[in-house]
Protein backbone atom coordinates (compact mmCIF):
# COMPACT_ATOMS: atom_id res chain seq x y z
CA UNK A 1 0.00 0.00 0.00
CA UNK A 2 1.20 3.53 -0.83
CA UNK A 3 0.10 7.13 -0.23
CA UNK A 4 1.29 9.81 -2.66
CA UNK A 5 -0.55 12.85 -1.28
CA UNK A 6 0.36 14.02 2.22
CA UNK A 7 1.26 17.25 4.00
CA UNK A 8 3.63 18.08 6.85
CA UNK A 9 3.80 21.02 9.22
CA UNK A 10 6.08 22.72 6.70
CA UNK A 11 2.84 23.67 4.93
CA UNK A 12 -0.63 23.09 6.40
CA UNK A 13 -0.29 19.66 8.01
CA UNK A 14 0.32 19.07 11.71
CA UNK A 15 2.92 16.25 11.63
CA UNK A 16 6.61 16.98 11.36
CA UNK A 17 8.35 15.25 8.44
CA UNK A 18 9.93 12.74 10.83
CA UNK A 19 6.57 12.01 12.48
CA UNK A 20 5.02 11.45 9.05
CA UNK A 21 7.77 8.99 8.09
CA UNK A 22 7.34 7.17 11.41
CA UNK A 23 3.56 6.93 10.90
CA UNK A 24 4.02 5.63 7.38
CA UNK A 25 6.35 2.88 8.57
CA UNK A 26 4.08 2.03 11.50
CA UNK A 27 1.10 1.30 9.22
CA UNK A 28 3.22 -0.57 6.70
CA UNK A 29 3.28 1.86 3.79
CA UNK A 30 5.71 0.83 1.06
CA UNK A 31 5.96 4.35 -0.38
CA UNK A 32 5.10 7.85 0.82
CA UNK A 33 4.69 10.99 -1.25
CA UNK A 34 5.14 14.32 0.53
CA UNK A 35 3.33 17.01 -1.45
CA UNK A 36 3.35 20.12 0.71
CA UNK A 37 1.92 23.35 -0.64
CA UNK A 38 4.56 25.54 -2.30
CA UNK A 39 7.57 24.03 -0.54
CA UNK A 40 9.95 21.08 -0.57
CA UNK A 41 11.05 21.70 3.02
CA UNK A 42 9.09 18.75 4.42
CA UNK A 43 10.40 16.39 1.74
CA UNK A 44 13.98 17.55 2.25
CA UNK A 45 13.80 16.87 5.98
CA UNK A 46 12.25 13.44 5.43
CA UNK A 47 14.81 12.12 2.92
CA UNK A 48 17.36 10.75 5.39
CA UNK A 49 14.86 9.31 7.94
CA UNK A 50 12.98 7.61 5.10
CA UNK A 51 16.15 6.16 3.63
CA UNK A 52 17.28 4.89 7.03
CA UNK A 53 13.94 3.15 7.60
CA UNK A 54 13.68 1.65 4.13
CA UNK A 55 10.66 3.76 3.12
CA UNK A 56 10.38 4.73 -0.56
CA UNK A 57 9.95 8.52 -0.41
CA UNK A 58 8.44 10.33 -3.40
CA UNK A 59 9.11 14.03 -3.95
CA UNK A 60 5.96 16.06 -4.65
CA UNK A 61 4.47 19.50 -4.30
CA UNK A 62 0.96 20.98 -4.54
CA UNK A 63 0.45 24.24 -6.42
CA UNK A 64 -2.58 26.51 -6.83
CA UNK A 65 -2.85 27.47 -10.50
CA UNK A 66 -5.08 29.82 -12.48
CA UNK A 67 -7.10 29.18 -15.62
CA UNK A 68 -8.14 31.95 -17.99
CA UNK A 69 -11.87 32.53 -17.69
CA UNK A 70 -12.24 30.59 -14.43
CA UNK A 71 -12.86 32.56 -11.26
CA UNK A 72 -11.25 30.09 -8.88
CA UNK A 73 -7.92 28.35 -9.04
CA UNK A 74 -7.40 24.60 -9.15
CA UNK A 75 -4.86 22.48 -7.31
CA UNK A 76 -2.14 20.77 -9.28
CA UNK A 77 0.26 18.17 -7.92
CA UNK A 78 3.75 17.82 -9.35
CA UNK A 79 5.80 14.68 -8.79
CA UNK A 80 9.51 14.25 -9.33
CA UNK A 81 9.75 10.50 -9.70
CA UNK A 82 13.37 10.06 -10.79
CA UNK A 83 15.25 12.84 -8.99
CA UNK A 84 14.48 15.89 -6.83
CA UNK A 85 13.69 19.16 -8.64
CA UNK A 86 16.60 21.38 -9.73
CA UNK A 87 17.55 24.65 -8.07
CA UNK A 88 15.93 26.91 -10.67
CA UNK A 89 12.55 25.24 -10.10
CA UNK A 90 12.94 25.58 -6.35
CA UNK A 91 13.72 29.28 -6.83
CA UNK A 92 10.53 29.69 -8.89
CA UNK A 93 8.49 27.96 -6.17
CA UNK A 94 10.01 30.23 -3.52
CA UNK A 95 8.79 33.19 -5.53
CA UNK A 96 5.20 31.95 -5.20
CA UNK A 97 5.19 32.46 -1.44
CA UNK A 98 4.37 36.17 -1.84
CA UNK A 99 1.10 35.28 -3.62
CA UNK A 100 0.19 33.25 -0.52
CA UNK A 101 0.96 36.17 1.80
CA UNK A 102 -1.09 38.52 -0.38
CA UNK A 103 -4.06 36.14 -0.06
CA UNK A 104 -3.57 36.01 3.70
CA UNK A 105 -3.62 39.81 3.97
CA UNK A 106 -6.93 39.92 2.08
CA UNK A 107 -8.33 37.10 4.21
CA UNK A 108 -7.43 38.97 7.40
CA UNK A 109 -9.19 42.08 6.07
CA UNK A 110 -12.28 40.05 5.16
CA UNK A 111 -12.45 38.43 8.60
CA UNK A 112 -11.99 41.80 10.30
CA UNK A 113 -14.88 43.20 8.23
CA UNK A 114 -17.01 40.37 9.64
CA UNK A 115 -16.16 41.36 13.20
CA UNK A 116 -13.48 38.74 13.83
CA UNK A 117 -10.53 40.40 15.64
CA UNK A 118 -7.51 38.83 13.94
CA UNK A 119 -4.08 40.05 12.85
CA UNK A 120 -1.78 38.53 10.24
CA UNK A 121 1.11 38.39 12.70
CA UNK A 122 -0.95 36.13 14.99
CA UNK A 123 -1.58 33.63 12.22
CA UNK A 124 1.99 33.73 10.97
CA UNK A 125 3.27 32.80 14.42
CA UNK A 126 1.40 29.51 13.87
CA UNK A 127 2.01 28.98 10.15
CA UNK A 128 5.39 30.67 9.75
CA UNK A 129 6.42 31.40 6.15
CA UNK A 130 3.77 29.12 4.63
CA UNK A 131 0.71 30.27 6.51
CA UNK A 132 -2.53 28.85 5.10
CA UNK A 133 -6.19 28.52 5.95
CA UNK A 134 -5.71 25.66 8.47
CA UNK A 135 -3.53 28.02 10.50
CA UNK A 136 -6.32 30.62 10.39
CA UNK A 137 -8.68 27.88 11.54
CA UNK A 138 -6.43 26.99 14.47
CA UNK A 139 -6.36 30.62 15.61
CA UNK A 140 -10.15 30.98 15.30
CA UNK A 141 -10.56 27.86 17.42
CA UNK A 142 -8.20 29.30 20.03
CA UNK A 143 -10.14 32.58 20.06
CA UNK A 144 -13.49 30.80 20.38
CA UNK A 145 -14.83 31.78 16.96
CA UNK A 146 -14.97 28.18 15.68
CA UNK A 147 -15.56 24.82 17.31
CA UNK A 148 -13.11 22.88 15.11
CA UNK A 149 -11.42 22.94 11.70
CA UNK A 150 -14.54 21.90 9.80
CA UNK A 151 -16.57 24.59 11.55
CA UNK A 152 -14.00 27.28 10.71
CA UNK A 153 -13.96 26.35 7.02
CA UNK A 154 -17.74 26.03 6.80
CA UNK A 155 -18.54 29.29 8.56
CA UNK A 156 -15.69 31.43 7.30
CA UNK A 157 -13.18 30.60 4.57
CA UNK A 158 -14.04 27.36 2.84
CA UNK A 159 -14.68 27.88 -0.88
CA UNK A 160 -18.36 28.48 -0.15
CA UNK A 161 -17.73 30.54 2.98
CA UNK A 162 -18.41 34.29 3.27
CA UNK A 163 -14.75 35.11 4.00
CA UNK A 164 -13.26 33.09 1.14
CA UNK A 165 -10.70 34.98 -0.95
CA UNK A 166 -8.98 33.61 -4.04
CA UNK A 167 -5.23 33.27 -4.28
CA UNK A 168 -3.61 34.65 -7.43
CA UNK A 169 -1.28 31.79 -8.31
CA UNK A 170 0.59 31.16 -11.58
CA UNK A 171 -1.23 30.36 -14.81
CA UNK A 172 -1.59 26.64 -15.43
CA UNK A 173 0.33 26.70 -18.72
CA UNK A 174 3.29 28.38 -17.02
CA UNK A 175 3.18 25.93 -14.10
CA UNK A 176 2.97 22.89 -16.40
CA UNK A 177 5.88 24.15 -18.48
CA UNK A 178 8.00 24.81 -15.39
CA UNK A 179 7.30 21.36 -13.94
CA UNK A 180 7.98 19.63 -17.26
CA UNK A 181 11.28 21.48 -17.73
CA UNK A 182 12.27 20.40 -14.21
CA UNK A 183 11.59 16.75 -15.04
CA UNK A 184 8.31 16.49 -13.15
CA UNK A 185 4.87 15.03 -13.81
CA UNK A 186 1.83 17.36 -13.56
CA UNK A 187 -1.34 15.92 -12.02
CA UNK A 188 -4.82 17.31 -11.41
CA UNK A 189 -5.43 17.01 -7.66
CA UNK A 190 -8.78 15.78 -6.25
CA UNK A 191 -10.83 16.46 -9.43
CA UNK A 192 -14.09 16.07 -7.50
CA UNK A 193 -13.35 19.48 -6.01
CA UNK A 194 -13.65 21.13 -9.39
CA UNK A 195 -17.33 21.16 -8.49
CA UNK A 196 -18.47 20.44 -12.06
CA UNK A 197 -21.70 18.51 -11.65
CA UNK A 198 -22.35 17.83 -15.33
CA UNK A 199 -20.32 14.74 -16.30
CA UNK A 200 -19.84 15.81 -19.93
CA UNK A 201 -18.70 19.28 -18.89
CA UNK A 202 -16.27 17.78 -16.38
CA UNK A 203 -14.86 15.48 -19.06
CA UNK A 204 -14.40 18.39 -21.47
CA UNK A 205 -12.75 20.52 -18.79
CA UNK A 206 -10.20 17.82 -17.99
CA UNK A 207 -9.54 17.37 -21.71
CA UNK A 208 -8.76 21.09 -21.92
CA UNK A 209 -6.34 20.72 -19.01
CA UNK A 210 -4.65 17.81 -20.79
CA UNK A 211 -4.34 19.89 -23.95
CA UNK A 212 -2.76 22.64 -21.83
CA UNK A 213 -0.01 20.39 -20.52
CA UNK A 214 -1.52 18.33 -17.69
CA UNK A 215 -0.20 14.76 -17.72
CA UNK A 216 -2.00 12.97 -14.90
CA UNK A 217 -5.09 12.82 -12.71
CA UNK A 218 -5.53 11.88 -9.05
CA UNK A 219 -8.05 9.07 -9.42
CA UNK A 220 -7.80 7.81 -5.82
CA UNK A 221 -8.49 10.38 -3.09
CA UNK A 222 -10.24 10.49 0.28
CA UNK A 223 -13.07 12.57 -1.23
CA UNK A 224 -13.73 10.12 -4.08
CA UNK A 225 -16.42 7.47 -3.83
CA UNK A 226 -16.45 4.31 -5.99
CA UNK A 227 -18.40 6.05 -8.78
CA UNK A 228 -15.89 8.90 -8.85
CA UNK A 229 -12.96 6.48 -9.04
CA UNK A 230 -14.60 4.67 -11.95
CA UNK A 231 -15.33 7.94 -13.77
CA UNK A 232 -11.84 9.37 -13.35
CA UNK A 233 -10.23 6.06 -14.30
CA UNK A 234 -12.20 6.12 -17.54
CA UNK A 235 -11.21 9.73 -18.20
CA UNK A 236 -7.55 8.88 -17.56
CA UNK A 237 -7.72 6.05 -20.07
CA UNK A 238 -9.60 8.16 -22.61
CA UNK A 239 -7.06 10.99 -22.56
CA UNK A 240 -3.92 8.94 -21.84
CA UNK A 241 -3.38 10.50 -18.42
CA UNK A 242 -1.23 8.97 -15.70
CA UNK A 243 -3.13 7.77 -12.63
CA UNK A 244 -2.08 8.78 -9.12
CA UNK A 245 -3.66 8.59 -5.68
CA UNK A 246 -3.32 9.61 -2.08
CA UNK A 247 -5.18 10.41 1.10
CA UNK A 248 -4.44 14.15 1.28
CA UNK A 249 -3.43 13.52 4.89
CA UNK A 250 -3.02 16.66 7.04
CA UNK A 251 -2.89 15.14 10.53
CA UNK A 252 -5.07 16.88 13.13
CA UNK A 253 -6.05 19.55 10.59
CA UNK A 254 -8.21 16.91 8.84
CA UNK A 255 -9.08 14.42 11.58
CA UNK A 256 -11.42 12.43 9.35
CA UNK A 257 -8.64 11.51 6.89
CA UNK A 258 -6.20 8.75 7.84
CA UNK A 259 -2.75 8.23 6.36
CA UNK A 260 -2.83 5.50 3.74
CA UNK A 261 -6.47 4.53 4.15
CA UNK A 262 -8.21 7.86 3.59
CA UNK A 263 -11.73 8.56 4.82
CA UNK A 264 -13.43 5.62 6.54
CA UNK A 265 -10.99 3.23 4.91
CA UNK A 266 -11.91 4.13 1.33
CA UNK A 267 -8.31 3.86 0.05
CA UNK A 268 -5.92 0.99 -0.52
CA UNK A 269 -3.54 2.10 -3.27
CA UNK A 270 -1.21 -0.64 -4.54
CA UNK A 271 2.52 -0.28 -5.09
CA UNK A 272 2.00 -1.14 -8.75
CA UNK A 273 0.52 2.34 -9.32
CA UNK A 274 3.83 3.98 -8.37
CA UNK A 275 5.79 1.47 -10.44
CA UNK A 276 3.64 2.36 -13.46
CA UNK A 277 4.24 6.09 -12.90
CA UNK A 278 7.99 5.60 -12.80
CA UNK A 279 7.91 3.41 -15.87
Amino acid sequence: MIDLHTHTNESDGTCTPLELVDRARAIGLEALGISDHDTFAGYDQAVEPARASGLDLVCGIELSVRLIGRHRSIHMLAYFLRQPPPLDFRDWVNGLIETRRDRNRRLVAKLQSMGVPIELAEVERIGRTLTGRPHFARLLIQKGYAADYDDAFRRYFGESGPAFVERHGPAIDEACARVSQAGGLTVLAHPIRLGILDVAAEDAFIQDLRDGGLRGIEVYHSDHGPADVARYSAIAKKYDLAITGGSDFHGDAKPGVSLGTGRNGNLSIPRSLLDALRA
